[in-house]
């Protein structure tokens, strides 16, 4: 009951997040040859500053499959698209709608604060990792389509890697649920914040190695093949004390 609970509270956001997700992968594997061919006749961007920066390392890095399909999905559509997702998901009243007496209702089923605070976590942690691993394996199975392939192995690591760090951002929208039964100020809040660490990594490039979105997208497992296990760690690490200072907040709040 519990589970269900959880789901029908954060299903429409999930199914919405699968849908622009798949569509996102879609586009990004079938527009290939376009912009294979744009790039062969577009002349040399001579662009400078931080968006001359970023647009001469996509089309560097987009000088074969692998490197198009990371620039393009997994540096910058479906991170985006999935951070946003992964904080409406966390955001909303942890104990369910505060009108009609939702709250009192859950709080009143012979379960601990925390042990709710948990199923909806899990619920929420649960669907994240379909919306990453969902799109990402649609881009090997459509790469033949477009005259390409790209390892399975590949995909799964990229979708390992944005679901374990990607997370981080869940439990921050989370952890602010708990402080208020606003559904607008956790999503803004931490919306605020992942957009904050992307700027200051754009603005200060000898910051962006400390960044969490270059552990998400698998930079460093793009470039050398290894992963990004200290960045993980700390990702996983943030993830459990943000959902610990959750249930915490949840046992302290008064009703």
């Amino acid at each position: 009951m519990l589970w269900y609970k959880a789901w029908c509270e954060t299903r429409w956001r999930f199914l919405a997040g699968f849908v622009v997700l798949t569509f996102s992968a879609c586009g990004t594997v079938l527009a290939y040859p376009r912009v294979m061919e744009l790039l062969r006749t577009a002349p040399q961007i001579q662009a400078s500053g931080i968006i001359g920066r970023e647009i001469r390392e996509a089309i560097e890095a987009a000088r074969d499959y692998r490197g198009y399909i990371w620039s393009q999905a997994f540096r910058q559509n479906l991170i985006q698209m999935w951070t946003l997702f992964a904080v409406m998901i966390g955001s909303g009243p942890v104990f369910g709608q505060a009108s009609g007496g939702g709250t009192l209702l859950t709080l009143s089923l012979p379960v601990s604060r925390r042990r709710l605070v948990g199923i909806r976590a899990a619920c929420g942690l649960a669907e994240l990792a379909v919306l990453a691993l969902a799109p990402t394996l649609l881009i090997p199975t459509l790469s033949p389509i477009v005259g390409r392939s790209y390892g399975v192995g590949d995909a799964l690591v990229h979708a390992g890697c944005l679901a374990v760090a990607g997370s981080t951002f869940f439990c921050l929208a989370f952890f602010f649920s708990t402080l208020t039964n606003d559904v607008w100020r956790p999503l803004l809040a931490a919306c605020g914040i992942a957009i904050a660490i992307s700027i200051a990594g754009q603005v200060a490039p000898g910051l962006a190695r400390y960044s969490i979105f270059p552990v998400m997208n698998g930079e460093v497992y793009f470039r050398s093949g290894s992963l990004p296990w200290i960045g993980l760690i700390a990702s996983a690490a943030a993830s459990m004390l943000l959902l610990y200072g959750a249930a915490a907040n949840a046992v302290r709040q008064d009703f």
